[in-house]
């Protein structure tokens, strides 16, 4: 690793070989804390390549436990955090509605890192247990039309990492990661990026591979569709500029879809808008982005997604989903 940290000190790059063979020593404990302080602070003072970041992705894919879900066809609605905007869970309620549209989700999640409240955080706080027992998974996704995959059940790898991301409390690579190692390899995904640099590194990386996707940046700096201004949107057909008037909605306020101070504001957020009780501006923001992940998987247009969305939203059936894994968790 001191030859390594020496390189990089230096603003030489790594390839992709090298990362991959780094995250594996970092799994195998073979470096020690300050050093893996180090190697992550390095990629927070410059830009991270693509060589190294499919590197990184690789090793992680490589070294987690795999889910089959192959057969629900399901999808993940994540992003990537680190936007610093301290949002409610947007993408995790995004991904209630989407199952309550009768799509299947695989949400790939953790804690909060830089933000109050991450979605594992209120899932955990709302009495959904974590598990990566394949059979409990696939009676969630079956029943209640998705499974939540807690990132550390999976990746073990990480382990010795979690501390010190937690320590630290500022975005790292692994915010750009998380996204891309979902354990279930879901055919289908919506993916939030907090800037133009990585939804370009992404767009190359997914270009590459057989998934149906749409990459989302907003460009006041959110991780999703925000609606607090226009998104950039890159997909495995068409890169498109989102207005929300494309879905004959009104741009949001920022305060509008704040997240809270804690994690019980958070939650509580995310139970107002699940049961119908929350604000013209908090469900447009949802059901815009379960929207978008309907139509990814459905292969329809973003105004169809939406439509389907709301439905799914205003009739219950997002709010069902949710009670009946929370019902899943306790037997």
């Amino acid at each position: 690793m001191k030859e390594i940290l020496n390189r990089l000190i230096n603003h030489e790059t790594i390839s992709s070989e090298e990362a991959k063979q780094i995250l594996v020593n970092i799994s195998n404990g073979m470096y020690n804390q300050s050093q893996i302080a180090s190697f992550l602070t390095v990629f927070m003072m410059r830009s991270i390549t693509l060589e190294e970041l499919s590197g990184f992705r690789d090793a992680l894919l490589d070294l987690c436990i795999k889910i089959d879900l192959k057969d629900f066809n399901a999808i993940d609605i994540v992003g990537t955090g680190g936007d610093g905007k301290n949002t409610f869970n947007i993408s995790t309620l995004s991904s209630f509605v989407t199952a309550g549209a009768g799509v299947h989700v695989a949400k790939h999640g953790n804690y909060g890192v830089s933000s109050t409240s991450g979605s594992s955080n209120v899932m955990e706080y709302l009495g959904v247990k974590f598990s990566n027992n394949e059979d409990f998974l696939k009676k969630c996704i079956d029943q209640t039309g998705i499974c939540i995959l807690h990132a550390p059940l999976f990746h073990p790898a990480m382990k010795n990492v979690a501390p010190i991301r937690k320590e630290l409390g500022v975005k790292t690579f692994f915010n750009m990661l998380g996204p891309m190692v979902n354990p279930s390899f879901p055919k289908n995904q919506m993916l939030g990026v907090f800037n133009l640099e990585l939804l370009r590194l992404y767009s190359f990386l997914y270009q590459n591979t057989d998934k149906n996707y749409n990459i989302v940046y907003a460009l006041d700096g959110y991780d999703e569709i925000s609606l607090t201004g226009d998104a950039k949107i890159v997909s495995n057909r068409t890169e498109t500029l989102f207005l929300p008037e494309d879905l004959g909605i009104s741009k949001v306020k920022q305060e509008a879809i704040f997240g809270g101070n804690t994690i019980a504001d958070a939650a509580k957020i995310f139970v107002d808008i699940i049961n119908n009780q929350g604000t013209v501006a908090q469900n447009s923001v949802v059901c815009a982005n379960a929207g978008l992940a309907i139509a990814t998987t459905k292969q329809i247009s973003h105004k169809e997604g939406f439509e389907l969305a709301k439905e799914s939203l205003l009739s219950g059936k997002a709010k069902a989903s949710l009670d009946k894994l929370i019902e899943l968790s306790r037997k």
